[in-house]
């Protein structure tokens, strides 16, 4: 009972961890990317000032309980995902439960909070909710593929589903991360991250130079803040599971930091030089290279491996 209460309270605190790093590195990206287009941009820390103005704030508007439960499985599936892989691979406090799932399961949890997501808009009865469910689920799909066959070529290279033994596998130098010993896999998996962070010029189901609509101006109060933290959670624990998959995992935090901020920015350049694109655009893109390439990291691994 005592093993099972501290593993319950270091998950806390390393939800509180990934909670802060997360808020940290948005801050910090959107101060990036603003210099980029020539501007001074905001401070680091106004993803904080806009939590805590949600948080401050009350609604009596009302379109059902699934509308409301939106953000929260919206939450419920980062926290999931966090939840079932190491942040940092060996320490105590930052393992989490990554060995009760494996990667079967966080596929799951990165879709299930996109679901819950157009369930909520579903019922909002605003006209341009189906078209904002349209666009969130049909790319979230498209680069749900490649990302699975790069799963598949790992799970086939490591004879397993196991998040920290794909970990494991990867110590002893940078000779032994999957981006040198699978390199395709890499590629198609880290094409496919773009689509996953939902950032220019993937973000689709915002559409924020098209309609002003969509999850920031139909919630808002304590559901909008349920969404800004899932933000940082969601974010920081995609950028550590591809971390874990592709670059060696982490063994420090300082080692965590430097790895996720690298792959976030790699996400955050493309965004800064690409403009967005269409919805038929995003889909075509998706289920051509990405694509290929993990269907070409599956076949040379399965005949080859």
């Amino acid at each position: 009972m005592d093993g099972i209460v501290l593993k319950v309270v270091y998950a806390i605190l390393s939800l509180l961890l990934i909670f802060n790093y997360g808020m940290l590195v948005i801050g910090v990206t959107a101060k990036i990317v603003a210099r980029a287009h020539g501007r001074i941009g905001p401070p680091f820390y106004q993803p904080y000032i806009d939590l805590l103005k949600s948080i401050s704030m009350r609604t009596s508007v009302h379109h059902g309980v699934m509308f409301w439960l939106g953000p929260v499985f919206r939450l419920t599936g980062g926290i999931g995902l966090y939840m079932l892989i190491p942040a940092v691979y060996g320490s105590q406090w930052l393992q989490n439960f990554s060995f009760s799932g494996d990667l079967i399961l966080v596929i799951y949890f990165i879709f299930f909070g996109m679901l819950g997501m157009a369930l909520g808009a579903g019922e909002s009865g605003h006209p341009f909710s189906a078209m904002g469910i349209m666009r969130g689920l049909a790319h979230t799909t498209a680069s749900e593929v490649p990302f699975a066959l790069a799963i598949i070529a790992v799970a086939a290279q490591y004879h397993t589903l196991s998040i920290s033994d794909i970990v494991a596998a990867q110590q002893g130098g940078i000779g032994h991360w999957t981006l040198m010993t699978n390199p395709l896999a890499t590629l198609a998996g880290m094409l496919a991250y773009l689509g996953m962070m939902m950032h220019s010029p993937f973000d689709l189901h915002m559409a924020p130079q098209e309609i002003p609509v969509g999850p920031v101006t139909e919630y808002n109060s304590s559901y909008l803040a349920l969404m800004q933290s899932n933000r940082s959670i969601f974010a920081s624990a995609k950028l550590i599971l591809f971390m874990n998959l592709f670059f060696g995992g982490a063994t420090s935090i300082p080692e965590m930091v430097v790895k996720t901020f690298l792959i976030f920015f790699f996400c955050v350049f493309v965004g800064v030089v690409f403009p967005r694109f269409r919805v038929e655009q995003s889909v075509r893109w998706f289920f051509k290279l990405p694509t290929m390439i993990g269907v070409l990291a599956v076949v040379i691994y399965a005949v080859h491996g």
